[in-house]
């Protein structure tokens, strides 16, 4: 899929063909390499999975089609939630302005 990148989470996102109504699916990841206790990983994946719930208005509501997302953390150290919230609405607000 193609990505838009705001450190530290960078978005890869695909068009879904067979899906009838407009629908996001999406997912998370915190790559072993770069966090490498299973705590901090799930800490981070949290923090994103809430940064989304709260900010996923800003495409779902002008959706044409569905899409499916993954955002990855691709930093080396654990961000405040208020820098995750910042990246992911720039993020999202890319995203909307594509499609």
């Amino acid at each position: 899929g193609k990505n838009i990148k705001s450190y530290p989470l960078k978005l890869v996102y695909t068009p879904i063909d067979n899906s009838e109504n407009n629908e996001l699916k999406t997912g998370v990841s915190v790559p072993k390499k770069l966090v490498k206790t299973a705590v901090q990983r799930n800490r981070i994946k949290r923090m994103m999975r809430e940064v989304f719930r709260k900010n996923k208005y800003l495409v779902s509501n002008d959706l044409s089609s569905s899409y499916s997302f993954m955002f990855i953390h691709i930093s080396r150290e654990e961000m405040p939630y208020e820098k995750l919230d910042k990246s992911m609405k720039k993020i999202l607000e890319s995203f909307r302005e594509k499609y």
